[in-house]
């Protein structure tokens, strides 16, 4: 739902998140015209799925639901094998590391909120990455 925002700058309600989706997508960023090209993954990968879309992954926003613990305990986990693959020296593109954002999602579920903004916070400065939460 949020790359599907992105893209139609529109709220669609009905979403299958179980589906995996390449969105391309073009963009005006700081006056540059940018392609994207955004894999929104169905997050019932395993080890092996998950690395090659790392791998194939130039940015990265690592989405959890403040409505759900077990999303925001993966958070950690991904953002290391992030870390982990695009630093290994088989890749050619150089030991830059690719941007990485933190986004707790559902922001608006005050009630079913299971994530508190401060874990958010509290985890976005121990791995010194962006954090944002959103709806």
């Amino acid at each position: 739902a949020l790359t599907v925002r992105f893209i139609t700058r529109r709220f669609i309600g009905d979403y299958d998140p179980t589906l995996e989706m390449i969105y391309r997508h073009m963009a005006v960023i700081n006056g540059e015209m940018v392609h994207f090209e955004i894999l929104d993954t169905a997050g019932q990968e395993d080890s092996l799925q998950i690395e090659e879309k790392i791998k194939w992954g130039d940015g990265f926003a690592v989405v959890y639901s403040v409505t759900d613990r077990c999303s925001f305990d993966e958070v950690m986990r991904l953002c290391f094998l992030i870390n982990h693959i695009h630093s290994s020296p088989k890749r050619s593109s150089g030991s830059e590391q690719p941007p990485v954002v933190i986004v707790g999602n559902k922001k608006d579920l005050q009630f079913d909120r299971m994530v508190s903004t401060e874990d958010g916070e509290n985890l976005s400065k121990a791995l010194k990455l962006p954090f944002y939460e959103i709806s």
